[in-house]
């Protein structure tokens, strides 16, 4: 019987840098805030399916984590929301966990990620 492997090891095996580990994470927060955005827009995945062409398997597939959508399928899905996303400088360029300063900007909601990495998502529709 194969042994199962923990997930230390499992990882290990996956021989992944920090800095993919930090684009990782970035991306599942963007992701969230994206959702966050959808529900409090009170939009259902079938309208960003008939608003942005996307199917609504793939809009499933990117709030669950299961798909690492493309900027182009980002960029469907905010505006099928009401949102864009816009990005600035960060002050410092390099990625490496606890001295991030990535933001993508916005005028309506403002989320900080472990206090040191802060994003909006922009909804040009709301002053």
């Amino acid at each position: 019987m194969d042994k199962f492997k923990t997930w230390k090891e499992f990882r290990k095996e996956l021989n992944i840098t920090p800095e993919q580990e930090e684009e990782i994470r970035i991306e599942n927060e963007i992701i969230q805030a994206t959702i966050e955005a959808r529900k409090k827009e009170q939009i259902t995945q079938a309208e960003i399916s008939k608003k942005s062409g996307l199917t609504q398997s793939v809009v499933a597939r990117i709030e669950s984590g299961t798909h690492s959508p493309t900027m182009q399928t980002m960029i469907k899905y905010l505006y099928a929301i009401g949102y864009t996303l816009q990005v600035v400088p960060a002050k410092d360029k390099k990625i490496i966990r606890n001295s991030i300063n990535h933001k993508l900007v916005s005028k309506t909601a403002s989320h900080k990620i472990n206090n040191n990495i802060q994003y909006e998502l922009n909804n040009p529709g709301k002053k």
